[in-house]
């Protein structure tokens, strides 16, 4: 878990690993490639398949259902049966009855479950997740919490998460504090 107060440069830190913003010093590795040395085609094809991505605003297509939202990150994946794959996945997060509803339909607290979907559905190496649980109530939150966690824990995926709550931060393996750009402890 990353943390910190706001604008000290969480979510910043995330988009450098993730190979999105590029340092002004320094390198970033991420999978054993620097990313410096890639293209952003390069860091594009690097991510496919190895890297999940969920963002507090669920970032979600509007136009499209809950099931073509996961079947697409599996496209982008180059996976092969996307449909079979992506109806796997939503029962996964508790929506087995919901895959036919566009985001507009569906609570917060939903709308991020179908974030999770579909950001395990290509089996990530690595999950960045931002916030992922700023933007729910309570309850939702907690419920968003406990199927990322099970979601990491039963697939082995590494979790990179930036959080402003404690709690959640607690349940991650270690914790790291941003202070003004910069990591104030370990």
């Amino acid at each position: 878990a990353i943390t910190g107060a706001s604008g000290s440069g969480k979510s910043t830190l995330l988009g450098q690993l993730a190979g999105f913003d590029v340092p002004t010093t320094g390198t970033v590795h991420l999978l054993g490639n620097d990313l410096a040395q890639l293209s952003e085609d390069g860091k594009a094809a690097l991510r496919a398949g190895n890297v999940g991505f969920v963002f507090q605003a669920f970032n979600l297509l509007a136009s499209i259902s809950a099931l073509e939202n996961v079947m697409l990150a599996l496209e982008l994946a180059g996976q092969t049966q996307q449909e079979t794959i992506a109806r796997s996945k939503l029962p996964e997060v508790g929506l087995a009855d919901r895959l036919h509803h566009f985001p507009r339909q569906l609570s917060g607290g939903e709308q991020q479950r179908v974030a999770l979907a579909r950001a395990f559905a290509v089996s990530p190496r690595i999950l960045f997740a931002d916030e992922p649980t700023g933007n729910l109530d309570a309850e939702n939150g907690a419920q968003v919490a406990d199927v990322l966690f099970k979601l990491r824990h039963n697939r082995g995926t590494a979790l990179v998460l930036v959080t402003h709550d404690e709690h959640l931060a607690g349940r991650c393996d270690r914790v790291c504090r941003m202070r003004a750009g910069e990591i104030s402890s370990l």
